[in-house]
């Protein structure tokens, strides 16, 4: 197959979503598919590259110019409704390109939707969040508690106070057209998880769909050379957290859980500081950020386990993944796409979100029992292979084939029909 990828960012600009795409080209390609990649443009970086067998296409976007609407000058997002010059930039790319599927990642399918007409190529959508009802992506109403659902009372207040009146007003309104007219010309939605199809509505509508998880490469427990920062680790055993420290990630919780512990191991935090991160640190706490993720591999490998307090709706959790692959347990929230992951008492621990004394609990009984973190890691170690390239790549496949079945038969319906011939009733 011809397929074409769409996300608004790729490495170099990298994260989750980022690596899940170049992951997911890089295996498509190596199972004999001809792969390229659309995606926003980024200062410093050519307009063409090959990344292996892929074909990488940078594009430019009338809003990515307008520099004060974007809070992170690295990361102009693709907004949630049609850009005029992305919008060209990607008819442009499928004439040269000639996909026979076009699998966008979130957004950046917005600037695709007036385009659907002038192309024969089957259109597939993966949800890495719940932009596809919310303006903020998060699901978290004012940034305090899981929102219920979209209503034009809750979301432009909320959106207002996240991006300010005008930008939430254009942003809100766009992204409910955009939705309203995804779910109509889409061929195949993929959820990340159960929860992602469940608040965007995919479960109640008539949008078909699958849920399908992110995944990491079959080699991923494989981090390759030691990097100079792991020098800096502590030398006995530590607890380990991933990720951006802040609020949403549980960051508050987890240091307040940490100072109830008994005798606790040093608590290790790898990830960027954010304007809401917490300006001092416990002695025992050592703060890591920009390491590579081939380091934050070995870090997995000498942790006692993970812990992933967020206390909002994760879509799925990547970091999760990278621990199970590493043998270890993780203890988690039980909110979003996390219970997808952890298998409670099985590979790890769920516990309620914002519940400190609960993660302490959790993180002081694999303390007390250094047998009980070895299971549970074994049983992780035993589990990840649903998560990995090999297994979710095929089942991404069938999608495609899927619908381009779905096509051939819709193009011989209209064919029998156009002969004059009698329907069957």
């Amino acid at each position: 197959m011809r397929i074409l990828l769409l996300s608004q960012f790729y490495p170099p600009v990298i994260g989750g979503e980022e690596r899940h795409v170049r992951n997911l080209g890089a295996a498509l390609a190596q199972r004999g598919h001809d792969v390229s990649v659309g995606t926003l443009m980024r200062q410093g970086s050519p307009e063409t590259e090959l990344d292996g067998a892929v074909r990488v296409h940078r594009l430019r976007g009338t809003l990515q110019r307008l520099t004060g609407l974007h809070a992170d000058p690295e990361r102009r997002h693709a907004p949630p409704f049609p850009d005029p010059e992305l919008a060209l930039g990607l008819k442009r790319l499928i004439d040269r390109e000639k996909p026979d599927v076009v699998h966008a990642h979130n957004w950046i399918y917005a600037s695709l939707l007036p385009l659907r007409a002038l192309t024969g190529a089957r259109f597939v959508v993966t949800l890495h969040d719940y932009g596809l009802v919310c303006a903020k992506k998060n699901l978290m109403h004012l940034g305090a508690r899981l929102c219920s659902g979209p209503a034009p009372a809750k979301c432009l207040p909320c959106a207002a106070r996240h991006y300010g009146a005008a930008k939430a007003t254009v942003t809100t309104v766009g992204n409910w057209a955009s939705s309203f007219a995804a779910r109509r010309i889409v061929d195949r939605f993929i959820a990340v998880s159960h929860a992602v199809a469940d608040h965007t509505g995919l479960t109640q509508g008539t949008a078909p769909y699958e849920v399908i998880p992110n995944f990491v490469p079959d080699d991923v427990e494989l981090p390759g050379p030691e990097d100079a920062c792991l020098h800096e680790l502590p030398e006995e055993g530590f607890i380990l957290f991933v990720g951006d420290m802040m609020r949403l990630k549980g960051i508050d919780v987890l240091l307040k859980a940490y100072a109830g512990l008994n005798r606790p191991p040093p608590l290790v935090l790898i990830g960027r500081r954010l304007a809401d991160t917490p300006a001092e640190f416990p002695q025992n706490v050592r703060t890591f950020s920009a390491w590579p993720h081939s380091a934050i591999m070995h870090a997995w490998r000498r942790s006692l386990f993970g812990v992933l307090p967020s206390t909002g709706p994760e879509a799925c959790a990547t970091v999760i993944m990278e621990a199970m692959a590493c043998g270890k347990a993780v203890v988690a929230t039980d909110i979003g796409g996390m219970p997808d992951l952890v298998d409670h008492g099985e590979t790890g621990f769920l516990v309620p979100p914002g519940d400190a004394p609960a993660l302490a609990d959790a993180m002081q009984a694999l303390l007390d029992d250094r047998a009980l973190p070895a299971r549970l890691g074994a049983a992780s170690l035993a589990r990840v292979g649903r998560l990995k390239a090999g297994t979710v790549v095929s089942r991404i496949e069938q999608v495609y084939r899927d619908v381009l079945l779905a096509a051939s038969a819709d193009v011989a319906k209209t064919a029998y029909r156009d002969s004059g011939e009698p329907s069957c009733r």
